[in-house]
């Protein structure tokens, strides 16, 4: 019983492959940096340079997954229970988060819960590889459990004994059978693979890739939403020193006049009126890399003065932000 127990553990795979960044930018220096104190064992500074991040980006999936590795690999796995359940909660189409769950449901003897979560994993995507084998693989542990209690309420039956035998040998060290020991794919921008414990297998999930980046995607779409959102904010209240700092350096005005000329401008535009209104509708938002465009029907009030009219923005992504490099009206 304990030689199948200790095998089963062994053969469960812990996906320790935080997503892909959906573009090499900023983040992806945070992202190897974590990564790479992970390989190196300073699990200690690997979470303390997470946090550092998740305190200005709380809801960066990737940072959050990579923070439950890092609980799990040092040995914190109800903390990395609880991180990976909030992911699971906030990100319900994401795999990986699953089947990490499982994993370390599986090594408290959990297995139930152990084959709810490896099921949700599956139903988000049917093609998660992994997900499949450990399902496999926990099925096999409930398999020897019942098994053995077969044999406890009734010995003699002829029919348990080479049932069990058979788990026992299809988890049997180096059976042709069992994955391999451990498996590092080659770090690419599609995915960053970090340290594996001595008592896991670390691989990464190439089918579960799509639906991350998809996540990803979606967050970027949202922050981009936000930045215009609150250039609208500030433009309204009039709040010059954010609504100008809304604009990337790299933004040239239209109509040839400098940037000074520009701002100063706008400045007395905006300031000179009692009262603004600013609100947007049909907000669309295509994101390719550090790169976005928003565009919008804009209606505007101010005083007497009222506007309607299409836009769209063009953003860059410049460290922590999205800032407007290009503005255009009517299109």
């Amino acid at each position: 019983m304990k030689h199948v127990r200790s095998a089963i553990f062994t053969t469960l795979r812990l996906l320790a492959v935080a997503a892909a960044c959906i573009s090499i930018n900023a983040h992806a220096d945070e992202y190897d940096a974590v990564s790479q104190l992970l390989r190196t064992g300073k699990f200690s500074e690997a979470l303390t340079k997470a946090d550092s991040y998740l305190a200005a980006k709380p809801r960066d999936p990737q940072m959050r997954f990579l923070k439950g590795v890092i609980q799990r690999n040092s040995g914190k796995h109800a903390e990395a229970i609880a991180t990976f359940t909030k992911l699971t909660e906030d990100h319900p189409e994401l795999p990986e988060p699953y089947n990490n769950l499982a994993v370390l449901y599986a090594g408290q003897n959990q297995f139930d819960k152990a084959r709810a979560a490896l099921e949700m994993a599956i139903r988000t995507n049917p093609s998660y590889a992994t997900a499949h084998e450990n399902l496999g693989d926990v099925y096999a542990r409930l398999a020897s459990e019942a098994y053995n209690k077969a044999l406890q309420l009734e010995g003699a039956n002829p029919a348990v004994q080479p049932k069990l035998a058979l788990i026992r040998e299809l988890f049997k060290p180096n059976s042709k059978g069992q994955p391999a020991a451990v498996t590092t794919p080659a770090a690419t921008p599609a995915a960053v693979p970090v340290a594996a414990p001595a008592s896991a297998v670390v691989a990464a999930s190439t089918s579960a890739a799509p639906a991350t980046k998809a996540a990803l995607a979606d967050s970027a779409v949202k922050e981009v939403e936000e930045a215009v959102r609150a250039w609208v904010k500030a433009w309204a209240a009039k709040d010059m020193a954010a609504y100008l700092g809304a604009y990337g350096n790299e933004f040239t005005p239209s109509a040839k006049q400098s940037r000074q000329a520009w701002e100063e401008e706008r400045r007395n535009r905006i300031t000179g009126k009692s009262s603004i209104s600013v609100k947007l509708e049909n907000l669309s938002v295509t994101v390719n890399g550090t790169k976005a465009v928003a565009k919008f029907r804009q209606d505007y009030k101010a005083d007497a003065l009222v506007v309607s009219s299409r836009k769209t923005l063009e953003l860059l992504k410049t460290g922590e932000r999205w800032l407007i490099i290009r503005e255009s009206t009517g299109n």
